[in-house]
């Protein structure tokens, strides 16, 4: 018999069928047993005489039985499988389970978090976590089938690469096969989607996976995150703030239903309005404050190209520039304002465009440097050596070969849904975060490696 999912129980009434899953809570009643069952669809209630084997919550089991319909007096209306029970006729334990070490049944916010996450597979078994992650997940294939429909081609980049100053602390890996060289885990695909570009790929997305060496926050995860890459080649700010704004417009009708749209079309905001009138780059436009059903979109955009520098602004800079790039180096600047890079850097508008929502900045992208010569101006106002030049190479060698215009977005996949699910924290949509300290509790790492692996890497690890 081919198994059944509880949610498609409601199809098979009077009908034999085949039930596997989770025992999610039992109740006894003297010679009859009514215990629901879990499983990927939801939940469905099983009613068993004379159950002659022991059951506990969240044994794992399958059973065979008899889909009935519930009198109209004992329909369950709070489950949508709550018209019908199942009459069980023979169970099957599958596995046991030992009593959890942290309850599954409430939202989970007042149990320690540190506790969730050494036994997050536990922890996703929540209904709210479930259901996060099931959002995630809704995301990222609304996003695919979005762009898929307009053109775009999505192409992955490499995970390992080149360290390049981009402004945060890279991952290093080791290269057993060219010893004392390692490759850096990428901070983004940015420098990979724009020779993309050059290669004439012209539409580009990818759901892609950064990583940064940088301080945990509330609204960002230690180590890594994910990104809505995105890249279009012959474009505008205008094309891809219509892009963004009908992609994300679109995504909340569809998996918020219930979440009021502020003002749409989005309102567009200077980043001198920004900061004159709201003291913020990310404004939280809600008309209420307090309402998690209210979704506020905005854009920011007339960044200034440059800011000045510092160690903390940009500590890969040669200290000797007062520069540092307001976005990155490779955002263009402003048409109107590239005769002022040699007189007063500090006036030049970049072509930076930030995507908020409620008071968070949930993507960012520019039109793109393409010029070699400017490219090259911008390096030597934020201070790079010949050295640090020399690590981009590639991208001035690419650029000599009919480099077409072209500029993005990368909206976070992390930070839209935490702020679209009114959660408090990006560790609540993830679904293995790293804690505070980076530390990826439920598999216990980092970890020290075996001697014989630092040797096969020509590393030795240096004395405390």
């Amino acid at each position: 018999m081919k198994r059944t999912l509880a949610l498609d129980t409601i199809k098979h009434v009077n009908k034999p069928v085949l039930l596997k899953g989770w025992v999610n809570s039992i109740r006894n009643h003297g010679q009859i047993t009514f215990f629901d069952l879990r499983d990927r669809s939801g939940l469905v209630q099983v009613v068993i005489e004379n159950l002659k084997q022991e059951l506990k919550p969240e044994y794992v089991i399958s059973l065979k039985g008899k889909v009935n319909k519930r009198p109209d007096k004992l329909i369950n209306k709070k489950l949508p499988t709550g018209i019908v029970e199942i009459q069980a006729e023979k169970i099957d334990i599958i596995s046991q389970s030992k009593e959890l070490p942290l309850p599954i049944d409430t939202d989970g916010h007042d149990i320690n978090e540190a506790v969730r996450l050494k036994y997050r597979y536990l922890d996703l078994r929540r209904p709210r976590m479930n259901y996060n992650i099931k959002v995630r997940a809704q995301t990222v294939k609304h996003i695919r089938d979005f762009l898929t429909a307009k053109d775009f081609m999505e192409i992955e980049t490499p995970i390992l690469t080149k360290t390049t100053p981009e402004g945060a602390r890279d991952f290093l890996v080791p290269s057993r096969l060219q010893p004392g060289k390692f490759y850096a885990l990428p901070q983004s695909p940015q420098q990979y989607k724009q020779l993309l570009m050059v290669a004439g790929f012209e539409r580009y997305f990818q759901i892609a996976r950064c990583f940064r060496d940088e301080d945990p926050r509330a609204d960002r995860a230690y180590g890594e995150f994910t990104q809505l890459d995105l890249e279009i080649s012959f474009t505008d700010q205008e094309e891809i703030l219509q892009l963004s704004e009908e992609l994300y417009t679109s995504m909340a009708k569809k998996l918020f239903p219930h979440k009021k749209i502020t003002q749409s079309p989005w309102p567009r905001l200077s980043h001198k309005e920004a900061m004159n009138k709201y003291g913020s780059d990310k404004p939280d436009l809600r008309k209420n404050k307090k309402d998690n059903n209210e979704l506020a979109f905005a854009w920011v955009i007339d960044f200034p190209l440059f800011i000045e520098q510092s160690e903390e602004d940009f500590f890969h800079g040669s200290g000797k520039a007062k520069f540092a790039p307001s976005h990155h180096m490779f955002t263009a600047p402003h048409p109107d304002d590239i005769k002022l890079l040699d007189k007063t850097p500090l006036k030049v508008r970049g072509l930076q465009h930030d995507m908020v929502l409620n008071g968070y900045e949930i993507g960012g992208g520019s039109i793109r440097i393409h010029q070699p010569e400017i490219q090259e101006k911008v390096f030597d106002l934020i201070g790079f050596s010949k050295q640090q030049k020399k690590q981009f190479a590639h991208m001035l060698t690419a650029f000599k070969y009919g480099v077409p215009p072209h500029g993005g977005i990368a909206p976070g996949i992390d930070r839209f849904v935490m702020v679209a699910l009114g959660e408090t924290s990006i560790r609540e949509v993830m679904a293995f975060p790293t804690t505070a300290s980076g530390k990826i509790a439920v598999m216990d790492a980092p970890s020290e490696p075996e001697l014989a692996q630092l040797q096969e890497l020509h590393l030795k690890v240096a004395d405390k």
